[in-house]
């Protein structure tokens, strides 16, 4: 066997090192392993071999590596390895951050009035019906012991404006829709 042989077989088993990297989890070993055998095989076929021949060789390892890459990055998911390692999501699953749980709680503050607990600079603790949330003010400072309504609940964020104090007695009757 003469060197130019053997600078093809090198390529050929970075190519199978390569595909071996996808269905063997080594974090890698094996495609840096098939990067130094492609880089020694290409200068085996460079130098043993004529300019010409290398620079084919060249060509066709820019054209073969690429489809190939492609061909498995299409392929790969649909087997069992893949179909385990990849997350899907389904279009019928409310997996939005809008519909957990905790966020469809929060839905339920919308037009309520609560108390602010710490300062909100945008951001800070608010009291409603004893409760504390998380929430936001449209951009500017408010005290604490301010009065605020939430006027907006979007993926979790409360969004909360100052009132005036309110009533405390007429709170039961009141409609806070916007």
């Amino acid at each position: 066997m003469d060197n130019l042989t053997l600078g093809f077989i090198l390529i050929g088993v970075a190519l199978i090192l390569t595909v071996a990297e996808f269905f063997l989890p080594t974090g890698g070993i094996l495609l840096v392993l098939a990067g130094c055998a492609d880089l020694v095989g290409l200068v085996m076929v460079f130098y043993f071999g004529d300019r010409y021949l290398g620079f084919a060789t060249l060509v066709v390892e820019a054209i073969v590596l690429p489809l190939l890459a492609g061909l498995f990055l299409y392929v790969w998911p649909r087997t069992a390895m893949g179909r385990r390692m990849i997350v899907r999501v389904d279009d019928q699953d409310n997996s939005t951050v809008a519909a957990m749980p905790g966020n469809l709680e929060l839905d339920q503050l919308k037009g309520r009035m609560g108390r602010v607990v710490t300062m909100l600079r945008p951001s800070g603790a608010v009291e409603f019906d004893g409760r504390r949330v998380d929430c936001l003010s449209e951009g500017m400072l408010i005290e604490p012991d301010t009065w605020v309504r939430c006027i907006e609940v979007k993926a979790g964020r409360v969004v909360v404006r100052p009132v005036e104090k309110p009533d405390l007695n007429d709170l039961e009757t009141t409609s806070f829709d916007n």
